[in-house]
């Protein structure tokens, strides 16, 4: 299904078309092809200095079921009910230390948010539903993947081929087929000083 956002003037088609539903068909693997896409589009992020402080471990259900089942364990029990059906997770880490000096890098998680937002893009592109999750034990995903401590771990990212709202539970459903929303311009943005809303 697509819910494009409402916007005050138009904005490019795949960013409108990006949304983070939750409805997964479980029948339906997401290509080899299709994975290496979405790679590549976080690939070519931009990041400070060009260190792309991003790695991502990539679980696929369809290939690496242990690797898959090992991300899957590491969900918040809200977020299982439904990433069960989605036949990719991929962990998101940022490198907390710069590649070229070993020094601290506060941008890496910045940096790190915009490769995995040209992941999900890339998945719109593909007719693909990327759903990013907070909802994750760091502990136990460190642990299962063998993460060194100096990566943060960022998010869980679900991915797969939609499927109807139907599929969902009740409460999940009508938070599916739910008008998306947003605050509003003047909310967020502020013209030359801070809360002064622009216009």
């Amino acid at each position: 299904m697509k819910k494009p956002a409402t916007t005050r003037q138009p904005v490019a088609e795949i960013i409108a078309n990006r949304w983070s539903g939750r409805a997964y068909n479980p029948d339906k693997p997401v290509t080899d092809e299709h994975v290496t896409a979405l790679l590549e589009a976080a690939r070519w992020a931009p990041s400070c200095y060009g260190d792309q402080p991003w790695r991502f471990v990539v679980c696929n259900k369809g290939n690496n079921p242990q690797a898959w089942q090992a991300a899957f364990d590491t969900l918040a029990e809200s977020n299982q009910t439904w990433a069960k059906n989605a036949p990719l997770l991929v962990l998101t880490c940022a490198n907390t230390l710069f590649r070229h000096n070993g020094k601290p890098n506060r941008w890496a998680g910045y940096d790190t948010g915009a490769a995995v937002e040209n992941m999900c893009l890339q998945a719109t592109e593909l007719r693909l539903v990327a759903h990013q999750m907070g909802g994750f034990s760091v502990e136990a995903a460190r642990k299962a993947f063998n993460v060194p401590e100096q990566f943060e771990l960022m998010a869980m990212v679900a991915i797969g081929h939609g499927d109807t709202p139907e599929s969902l539970p009740d409460d999940l459903r009508d938070r599916q087929i739910a008008p998306r929303q947003r605050l509003t311009l003047g909310d967020l943005f502020f013209d030359g000083t801070w809360e002064a809303p622009i216009k």
